[in-house]
């Protein structure tokens, strides 16, 4: 059985990743979403391994000292993570996992999983990205324009991404990521 891939999506704040990312899971069902650990409690609704793997900060320690993350951060009083063993065993499986993620976490992937798919989504504009961020209405000057110096920081780590998909219009960015996904199969190598 052929391995499936690794596909990490990223890019930054404001640029449409989890839009796009919902929307390729509508078109490609079988495409698994990569399910993060935390360390904070679950919400009305969620449920322990579709939303998050729910972890108590012993459990989530452990984890890390075990070295079973591709990665992980801490957000405030809470820990976020990505599990290694569930994107291997999905890989193992012959299936394709995306994982969603901001630029310094997939760095931090690639440095543990260097065969993965990276691919960064970038806005068509500094100025459309700045009115994305703007357009949200959650965020006084001040962090709209922190958010901006982080996003062309970000932006400037391209170098270090496999693909680098514009995202003008949903429908076209998930063509082509589809179209990164179909070739990467073909591969020789895989």
């Amino acid at each position: 059985m052929a391995k499936g891939l690794l596909i990490v999506l990223s890019g930054p704040s404001g640029v449409g990743k989890g839009t796009v990312c919902t929307e390729l899971r509508h078109r490609m069902p079988e495409l698994v979403y990569s399910v993060s650990a935390t360390t904070r409690q679950p919400r009305l609704g969620e449920e322990n391994g579709v939303n998050y793997f729910f972890k108590s900060k012993e459990q989530f320690l452990e984890m890390i000292e075990n070295d079973q993350f591709l990665e992980y951060a801490q957000y405030v009083d809470n820990f976020y993570g990505t599990p290694r063993e569930f994107v291997e065993q999905t890989i193992q499986s012959g299936k394709d996992i995306i994982l969603e993620i901001e630029v310094q976490g997939a760095l931090k992937v690639k440095e543990k999983f260097p065969e993965g798919v990276f691919v960064f989504l970038l806005p068509p504009s500094i100025d459309v990205l700045k009115d994305r961020i703007s357009g949200r209405g959650t965020e006084n000057q001040a962090t709209i324009d922190h958010r901006m110096s982080v996003a062309i920081d970000e932006i400037n780590l391209l170098e270090y991404y496999d693909y680098a998909v514009v995202n003008d219009e949903i429908d076209q960015a998930c063509k082509r990521i589809e179209s990164i996904i179909i070739a990467e199969h073909c591969k020789v190598s895989n």
